[in-house]
């Protein structure tokens, strides 16, 4: 009985990448007063969303290579010696050829994560600890007792105690049109609903990854890529789609960067600001922690060694100035003018092992700042969505060589543009199919254009409180929103009497601006309405915590915030 009173009754919500990462860190830490359950909705482990058939078909590629993921057991390369023959033929991967610095398919991966989590159960099971998992089983709520502090799992068929329970559930992409509205699609995953021939041209929201996903698989359906003599790609047209277009429609009118080498391939370089640092900035600075200081010291200062010129370039700009200058060019050119432009420059990057260092710096920054963001003050998230964040989510995608190829060779063909709307564009629903979209163009111009297809491809939403997917914990006000607080009164109260919805003023005077999703504290456990962290339940599920984790760092992420959970359990 001691013996049981003493284990730790972990569950893990999710058995995806995050899951995989999770379970890893408690199997590192070896302490056999573990049990650990898996659920995991479908019948795979370690793929989840991203790797496996919901998110990708066979053309769809990663974004990283083999050196620069987060090691599991072993590397990709070493997998690819053992992986089942039929696979590599399926995907015509020689394994002697194997190159650790290129992209992978991402169902391949999916299979390479799966196989990271059955070496994971052999080392648990070596290690005397006791692993379950649910497949193909879905957590339809959490209940948290407060007296005893355990969480119930509630599935459609049991209910499970334990002592902490992890929310790993991954992306989630919530229908709103898409089954209502014929034509209209509110993510393109499961990318099979939009393997379809189509005669006519297809609207896509947003330039993002998510959007060239769409975009590879309607290519596909609709014609054939060709390589010619001298290794370019060119795009033929089926015969039954010779009116079949894609017209990607971007708030900013561009195409996202390309891959290039990175000389820190895990993007955390020494240089960085430590957590005391950043803890006795905060400390002099009313508690927030300032968005210009992080620029300073995690940005500017690193490249007064690494690139002298550059520094000198932009050592006094401001945030705005910094991002105006490096946006005028992308502005100035035609973007699929500047995505060869790019293509080459990476290529040389490539061939010489040379990075684009303030390309993989604005990365370091982005990474840097995802989890102490929930310190920033309001008016610095405002500016950090609104001017910082652009810049980066364009410069950081990291487009694979074979999707610019791609995206170059259909552009060609006449089959693909890029259309730059506004801010205030919408897409209007029409009753009998299809949707109007209305924006105003570059020129000023006011436009309303009907389309029979449209596709949402803005990436992974922020979902709000109110989405959060176990009720109970909604019920027991065991969750709260996220909200920042304003620094300046005056900033507030203008932005207020501005009609800006997001910003509230509390009781004792003080004003908060709404941001998306759940508030967690620095070791991702929920916290409650009354501001007090849940010491059983912990929250990796990105989409729920957007607010205070504005950049989806994919595999750095979960290597990271599953060790500070881990950390936060056997303290």
């Amino acid at each position: 009985m001691h013996q049981y009173i003493n284990k730790k009754r972990i569950s893990i919500l999710g058995g995806g990448p995050s899951g995989l990462f999770m379970y890893k860190r408690l199997i590192d830490n070896g302490s056999t007063e573990t049990e650990v359950t898996i659920y995991e909705r479908k019948s795979m482990l370690g793929a989840g969303m991203p790797y496996g058939s919901e998110g990708a078909n066979d053309e769809h590629v990663t974004n990283v290579s083999d050196n620069e993921i987060p090691t599991i057991v072993n590397s990709i390369e070493d997998w690819i010696q053992t992986a089942p023959s039929e696979l590599l033929e399926r995907f015509n991967i020689n394994p002697d050829k194997f190159n650790e610095f290129k992209v992978l398919p991402r169902i391949l991966f999916g299979y390479y994560l799966s196989s990271q989590f059955e070496l994971l159960q052999e080392i648990a099971a070596h290690k005397g600890i006791k692993t379950v998992i649910h497949y193909q089983t879905n957590v339809t709520d959490l209940i948290y007792n407060k007296e005893e502090k355990t969480v119930t799992v509630v599935t459609e068929n049991r209910k499970e105690e334990y002592d902490y329970a992890v929310i790993c559930t991954g992306h989630k992409w919530p229908l709103r049109n898409e089954g209502k509205v014929k034509g209209y699609y509110d993510s393109p995953y499961p990318p099979s609903k939009i393997a379809l021939k189509l005669n006519h041209t297809v609207a896509v929201r947003g330039s993002s990854l998510t959007a060239i996903d769409a975009i590879r698989t309607l290519a596909r359906c609709n014609g054939n890529f060709i390589k010619g003599e001298n290794g370019m790609l060119h795009y033929e047209k089926a015969d039954e789609s010779p009116d079949f277009k894609i017209i990607i429609h971007s708030r900013s009118g561009m195409l996202p960067a390309v891959r290039f080498h990175l000389e820190d391939s895990h993007l955390r370089p020494d240089s960085l600001l430590t957590r005391e640092e950043i803890e006795a900035h905060r400390k002099e600075n009313e508690g927030f922690l300032s968005l210009d200081f992080m620029f300073k010291n995690n940005f500017k200062k690193i490249f007064r060694e690494k690139d002298p010129d550059f520094y000198e370039r932009i050592k006094d700009f401001t945030i705005e100035e910094f991002v105006a200058d490096m946006m005028e060019i992308r502005e100035r050119l035609d973007p699929f003018l500047l995505l060869r432009a790019e293509y080459n420059e990476a290529e040389k990057s490539i061939k010489r092992k040379q990075s684009v260092y303030w390309k993989e710096m604005l990365a370091v920054l982005s990474f840097a700042m995802n989890h102490p963001a929930k310190y920033l003050s309001a008016e610095d998230m405002q500016r950090l969505q609104k001017v910082l964040m652009p810049l980066i989510s364009i410069v950081i995608a990291f487009v694979p060589q074979q999707s610019c190829n791609e995206l170059l060779a259909l552009h060609h063909a006449g089959v693909l543009d890029i259309t730059a709307v506004n801010q205030d564009s919408s897409v209007e629903p029409q009753h009998n199919g299809g949707i109007i979209y209305h924006y105003t163009d570059e020129n000023q111009n006011q436009k309303s254009e009907y389309f029979n297809t449209f596709i949402d491809c803005v990436g992974q939403p922020h979902l709000s409180y109110q989405d959060f997917p176990f009720a109970t914990l909604l019920n027991q006000k065991a969750i709260s929103p996220a909200q920042l607080k304003f620094q300046c009164d005056k900033a507030a109260s203008h932005a207020l009497e501005e009609g800006n919805q997001l910003v509230e003023k509390n009781p004792d005077g003080s004003y908060w601006l709404k941001v998306s999703g759940i508030a967690i504290n620095d070791n991702f456990q929920i916290i409650d309405q009354y501001g007090a962290f849940n010491e059983r339940i912990y929250i990796m599920a990105v989409p729920y915590i957007g607010g205070y984790n504005p950049d989806y760092s994919g595999l750095d992420f979960c290597e990271a915030s599953s060790l500070l959970i881990v950390n936060s359990i056997y303290s």
